[in-house]
């Protein structure tokens, strides 16, 4: 049960990464065809965008890096200490 929580949680992490980076794009595209906008900005807001998804994106697979090296950690112990 619990690893089912843990995959679902990788597929919810992996969607949220794909709809931010979409909605960045999306983002800069209307900053640069608005009136008040301009090509430049529009390219600021893909810029600051991208470090924000590799933050958040980097954030959310560290913790799960962290539950995965945890758990192989214990099931290490656990071998070594059935010998």
């Amino acid at each position: 049960m619990r690893d089912f929580f843990i995959r679902s949680f990788e597929m919810i992490v992996s969607a949220i990464v794909i709809l931010a980076a979409i909605g960045v794009f999306i983002g800069g595209l209307v900053v640069m065809f608005n009136a008040q906008g301009g090509f430049v900005q529009g390219l600021v807001v893909w810029i600051v965008g991208a470090v924000y998804v590799l933050f958040l994106g980097g954030a959310m697979y560290l913790g799960l890096g962290i539950y995965q090296n945890t758990k192989r950690t214990a099931d290490a112990i656990d071998a070594l200490a059935r010998r």
